[in-house]
């Protein structure tokens, strides 16, 4: 673990941070939109920004004996820690709903999004849109962070609404496949979903970096 990656979990993050992890246990939710469960992990992650601004961590960061640039890899860093914690935990549930209670009642007669590997393919879209709208919005000023986080808010919700409504357009019923019905479609939808992540997020840090260098602070 790098020494800036350790201080974002030591002194910048917010407790909220790491309890709101535990919104990824909305994917056992039925007759909800799951998808909310990322949201909330995503707000979060915006209290720790919220935190660190409020105690002017960006300024005592750039006034460590490291490039402008490690401070921005520090935030992308713990940022993607806390999300691929959450993912793993719906993915874990995701993998319980498709055997465990693969004969549920209640996810049976569900008519919102099924936990499958689709949804965990936009729950990645979802996380990578938080990196670059927001993360990478906040790297613009390395201040505000309003006026990124309402962008994102509007981002994130509808793409929660196109994924629950996708299904239930004639011909893409597969999306919502229950179990390891059209298993190799629905990992394909994962792939994609993570490929998004990967590119929206090293894009977005790409350029955060770039106006970083270029903040006067």
């Amino acid at each position: 673990m790098n020494a800036l990656l350790n201080k974002e979990m030591r002194l910048s993050a917010s407790i909220l941070s790491y309890l709101f992890i535990g919104f990824g246990l909305m994917t056992l939710l039925p007759g909800y939109p799951i998808l909310c469960g990322v949201f909330f992990v995503t707000l979060g992650l915006f209290q720790s920004f919220q935190s660190a601004r409020e105690a002017n961590d960006i300024v005592f960061s750039a006034l460590l004996p490291v490039a402008k640039h490690d401070v921005v890899k520090g935030k992308y860093q713990f940022s993607m820690l806390i999300e691929l914690s959450a993912f793993l935990l719906m993915a874990l549930i995701t993998l319980l709903r498709m055997t465990v209670l693969a004969d549920s009642s209640v996810y049976l007669q569900n008519a919102l999004m099924n936990a499958n590997p689709f949804f965990l393919g936009v729950a990645l879209l979802i996380f990578g849109l938080f990196n670059a709208v927001f993360i990478g919005g906040f790297f613009k000023t390395a201040y505000n962070f309003g006026k990124p986080f309402v962008s994102y808010i509007i981002v994130c919700f509808l793409t929660i609404c196109a994924a629950e409504a996708l299904h239930h357009v004639p011909g893409l019923q597969a999306l919502n496949a229950f179990g390891f019905d059209h298993f190799a479609l629905q990992m394909l939808l994962l792939l994609g979903g993570a490929l998004l992540y990967a590119a929206l997020t090293w894009l977005s840090y790409k350029k955060a970096c770039e106006n970083f260098e270029k903040i006067d602070l």
